[in-house]
């Protein structure tokens, strides 16, 4: 598998012969999960240090079992509690991180483009886990292996992307990886939750969620970031669940194979009915989850193989 780069900072950067390239690797790595043989000693040898700069649950926890299962000596910082908090600037928390000399570091920042920074000043590869608004490369990655495992193939389908299309991360990443693949994209939501330069997007727009969902595919429901909000985005969470929550009769519009998506965490009530995000008949939320570690162990791997590539190549020259 040829798979050329150091790091995975974003969607934007890789080609489409790339995200195959992860997917059908995280494809082999979501079978073994299912198996007796889910570890291996891909990363054998080498360390994977977890800095989360913002609290996560599912992504940290994904990353950690990731690195476990692929032989790797896992460490997870409290960063919380580091000491950013006293006054210590990403550059020097950086220099000492290379002195560890570890070998892949997976960040999530709130501050967008603070892991490229880190990236530019460390000597491993670097996963973006999350940084603010940008991009969160591996939430795309296992949506799309996801949605692939689902429907067979992960081009020419009617996506709708629905909720805080603005403050999201996810959304932003699904948008550049699903254009690449040929899909055709709708986002769904209320103009107040829509991005500046929307219509730079290549995407559809809606504010009626009714007609946006008309004939769709899949269903991609986002979380309301509320952490991220600094005014009234919304009249109230009622009203928005009334208009822009999916329900039964929303989910009607589409076609009558439409999946269900959210890349959690849930906020039942408010952007999907508790009922609907349970039906196993139509939501692969519980699939996503169990695709973020394959995802997760795919990139790592493909990332350490470069490492070691580089390492043989130097030692030759040397």
């Amino acid at each position: 598998m040829s798979f050329d780069h150091a790091h995975l900072l974003g969607i934007e950067p890789l080609a489409p012969r790339d995200i195959t390239t992860i997917l059908d690797l995280a494809d082999q790595y979501a079978d073994r999960g299912r198996s007796a043989a889910k570890y291996g000693d891909a990363l054998a040898g080498l360390t994977q240090i977890n800095m989360f700069f913002e609290n996560s649950t599912r992504t940290q926890a994904s990353f950690e079992l990731a690195g476990k299962r692929l032989g790797a000596d896992v460490m997870s910082m409290a960063m919380q509690a580091s000491s950013i908090k006293k006054g210590e600037t990403l550059i020097d928390t950086a220099m000492t991180l290379n002195a560890m000399h570890p070998d892949l570091l997976v960040v999530r920042h709130p501050h967008s483009g603070a892991v490229n920074l880190l990236a530019q000043k460390v000597n491993c590869a670097v996963l973006n886990a999350g940084d603010g608004r940008h991009e969160h490369p591996t939430q795309a990655l296992l949506d799309a292996l996801t949605i692939r495992r689902a429907k067979g193939r992960l081009h020419r389908l009617n996506i709708a992307i629905c909720g805080d299309i603005a403050h999201s991360r996810v959304a932003r990443s699904n948008i550049i990886l699903l254009g690449k693949m040929e899909n055709r994209i709708r986002l769904i939501g209320p103009p107040t939750l829509m991005p500046a330069g929307i219509a730079e997007f290549g995407t559809e727009v809606y504010d009626d969620m009714k007609k946006g969902l008309e004939g769709v595919d899949v269903v991609m429901m986002l979380r309301l970031q509320r952490e991220r909000m600094d005014g009234g985005f919304i009249p109230s969470e009622r009203e928005y669940y009334h208009r822009y929550g999916l329900d039964a009769e929303k989910l009607a519009h589409a076609a009558p194979d439409a999946i269900v998506m959210h890349p959690g965490p849930m906020n039942r009530g408010v952007e999907i009915d508790g009922e609907l995000a349970d039906d196993l008949r139509r939501s692969v939320i519980q699939q996503q989850v169990e695709m973020g570690v394959a995802v997760r162990m795919a990139a790592m791997d493909l990332l350490a193989r470069n490492l070691r590539s580089r390492a043989t190549t130097e030692t030759v020259m040397a």
